[in-house]
Protein backbone atom coordinates (compact mmCIF):
# COMPACT_ATOMS: atom_id res chain seq x y z
CA UNK A 1 0.00 0.00 0.00
CA UNK A 2 3.11 2.56 0.85
CA UNK A 3 4.49 1.66 -2.13
CA UNK A 4 1.67 2.41 -3.95
CA UNK A 5 0.61 5.71 -2.56
CA UNK A 6 4.27 6.71 -3.47
CA UNK A 7 3.89 6.38 -6.90
CA UNK A 8 1.13 9.24 -6.58
CA UNK A 9 4.06 11.68 -6.78
CA UNK A 10 5.63 10.04 -9.65
CA UNK A 11 2.43 9.35 -11.79
CA UNK A 12 1.61 13.22 -12.75
CA UNK A 13 0.49 14.51 -16.03
CA UNK A 14 3.74 16.72 -15.90
CA UNK A 15 6.17 13.53 -15.50
CA UNK A 16 3.81 12.13 -18.48
CA UNK A 17 4.35 14.86 -20.70
CA UNK A 18 7.80 15.41 -20.24
CA UNK A 19 8.14 11.29 -20.92
CA UNK A 20 6.12 11.45 -24.21
CA UNK A 21 8.13 14.56 -24.98
CA UNK A 22 11.78 12.85 -24.50
CA UNK A 23 10.29 9.55 -26.24
CA UNK A 24 9.74 11.84 -29.12
CA UNK A 25 12.37 13.67 -29.37
CA UNK A 26 15.61 11.42 -28.90
CA UNK A 27 14.90 9.42 -31.76
CA UNK A 28 14.22 12.38 -33.72
CA UNK A 29 17.52 14.08 -31.99
CA UNK A 30 19.60 10.78 -33.01
CA UNK A 31 17.83 10.76 -36.78
CA UNK A 32 18.89 14.37 -37.66
CA UNK A 33 22.21 14.27 -35.54
CA UNK A 34 23.90 10.77 -35.60
CA UNK A 35 24.18 8.61 -31.93
CA UNK A 36 26.76 9.52 -29.57
CA UNK A 37 27.39 13.39 -30.86
CA UNK A 38 25.27 14.57 -27.90
CA UNK A 39 28.87 16.03 -26.05
CA UNK A 40 30.05 17.91 -29.32
CA UNK A 41 26.19 19.48 -29.81
CA UNK A 42 26.07 20.77 -26.18
CA UNK A 43 29.39 22.50 -27.09
CA UNK A 44 28.20 24.22 -29.91
CA UNK A 45 24.47 25.13 -28.17
CA UNK A 46 26.81 26.66 -24.83
CA UNK A 47 28.73 28.56 -27.13
CA UNK A 48 25.81 29.60 -28.91
CA UNK A 49 24.52 30.87 -25.69
CA UNK A 50 27.81 32.69 -24.53
CA UNK A 51 27.74 34.48 -28.39
CA UNK A 52 24.89 35.69 -27.44
CA UNK A 53 25.15 36.90 -23.66
CA UNK A 54 29.05 38.60 -25.13
CA UNK A 55 27.32 39.99 -27.84
CA UNK A 56 24.59 41.35 -25.54
CA UNK A 57 27.28 42.98 -23.18
CA UNK A 58 29.53 44.46 -26.19
CA UNK A 59 26.35 46.12 -28.15
CA UNK A 60 25.18 47.50 -24.77
CA UNK A 61 28.67 48.98 -23.62
CA UNK A 62 28.93 50.65 -27.25
CA UNK A 63 25.32 51.36 -27.06
CA UNK A 64 24.90 49.69 -30.55
CA UNK A 65 22.48 47.60 -29.39
CA UNK A 66 18.88 47.28 -30.47
CA UNK A 67 16.03 44.35 -30.17
CA UNK A 68 15.58 43.97 -33.60
CA UNK A 69 18.82 43.46 -34.31
CA UNK A 70 18.96 40.55 -31.45
CA UNK A 71 15.57 39.08 -32.59
CA UNK A 72 17.27 38.20 -35.70
CA UNK A 73 19.81 36.37 -34.23
CA UNK A 74 17.23 33.94 -33.44
CA UNK A 75 16.96 32.45 -37.04
CA UNK A 76 21.08 32.94 -37.27
CA UNK A 77 21.38 30.44 -34.45
CA UNK A 78 18.41 27.76 -35.35
CA UNK A 79 20.32 28.04 -39.00
CA UNK A 80 23.62 27.40 -36.70
CA UNK A 81 22.41 24.32 -35.05
CA UNK A 82 20.31 23.02 -38.35
CA UNK A 83 23.82 22.78 -40.10
CA UNK A 84 25.37 19.83 -38.12
CA UNK A 85 22.30 18.18 -38.87
CA UNK A 86 22.06 18.43 -42.69
CA UNK A 87 25.92 17.36 -42.59
CA UNK A 88 25.18 14.65 -40.55
CA UNK A 89 22.43 13.73 -43.21
CA UNK A 90 24.47 14.02 -46.45
CA UNK A 91 27.12 12.08 -44.75
CA UNK A 92 23.96 8.96 -44.72
CA UNK A 93 23.53 9.39 -47.99
CA UNK A 94 27.16 9.53 -49.28
CA UNK A 95 28.57 7.03 -46.61
CA UNK A 96 31.04 9.50 -45.27
CA UNK A 97 29.86 8.52 -41.23
CA UNK A 98 30.74 11.32 -39.27
CA UNK A 99 33.34 13.65 -42.20
CA UNK A 100 31.14 16.10 -42.83
CA UNK A 101 28.90 15.72 -39.39
CA UNK A 102 32.36 16.32 -38.07
CA UNK A 103 33.45 19.39 -40.35
CA UNK A 104 30.81 21.36 -39.93
CA UNK A 105 30.61 20.96 -36.38
CA UNK A 106 34.23 21.99 -36.09
CA UNK A 107 34.14 24.97 -38.18
CA UNK A 108 30.85 26.11 -36.49
CA UNK A 109 32.74 25.65 -33.25
CA UNK A 110 35.68 27.97 -34.59
CA UNK A 111 33.52 30.93 -36.21
CA UNK A 112 31.59 30.90 -32.69
CA UNK A 113 34.35 30.84 -30.32
CA UNK A 114 36.04 33.89 -32.84
CA UNK A 115 32.61 35.89 -32.27
CA UNK A 116 31.99 35.21 -28.62
CA UNK A 117 35.86 36.15 -27.72
CA UNK A 118 35.59 39.28 -30.18
CA UNK A 119 32.31 40.29 -28.30
CA UNK A 120 33.90 39.60 -24.82
CA UNK A 121 36.69 41.74 -25.48
CA UNK A 122 34.40 44.50 -26.77
CA UNK A 123 32.72 44.15 -23.73
CA UNK A 124 35.65 44.76 -22.01
CA UNK A 125 36.23 41.82 -20.26
CA UNK A 126 39.14 40.20 -19.32
CA UNK A 127 40.84 38.40 -22.51
CA UNK A 128 44.59 37.41 -22.58
CA UNK A 129 46.25 39.32 -25.00
CA UNK A 130 47.51 36.22 -27.40
CA UNK A 131 43.87 35.29 -27.87
CA UNK A 132 42.88 39.06 -28.87
CA UNK A 133 45.81 38.85 -31.58
CA UNK A 134 44.13 35.88 -32.65
CA UNK A 135 40.72 37.38 -33.14
CA UNK A 136 41.96 41.12 -34.11
CA UNK A 137 40.35 40.86 -37.35
CA UNK A 138 36.74 39.65 -36.13
CA UNK A 139 36.86 42.68 -33.53
CA UNK A 140 37.98 45.01 -36.20
CA UNK A 141 34.89 43.56 -37.98
CA UNK A 142 32.48 44.14 -34.86
CA UNK A 143 33.82 47.66 -34.03
CA UNK A 144 32.98 48.59 -37.77
CA UNK A 145 29.48 47.05 -37.80
CA UNK A 146 28.84 48.89 -34.63
CA UNK A 147 29.75 51.89 -35.47
CA UNK A 148 28.24 51.86 -38.72
CA UNK A 149 24.76 50.69 -36.77
CA UNK A 150 25.22 54.00 -35.00
CA UNK A 151 25.50 56.68 -37.63
CA UNK A 152 22.03 54.95 -39.12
Amino acid sequence: MKFLQSLENVATPANAWATTAGAVMAPAFHYLYGTNRQDILIVLFFMIVLDWITGISAAKKDQSYSSEYGLSRIPRSLFLLALPAVANMLDRVMGTPGFLFYGVTFGLLYHTWNSLTANAHRAGWPVPKSIVNLVSSEIKAKAERAARKETK
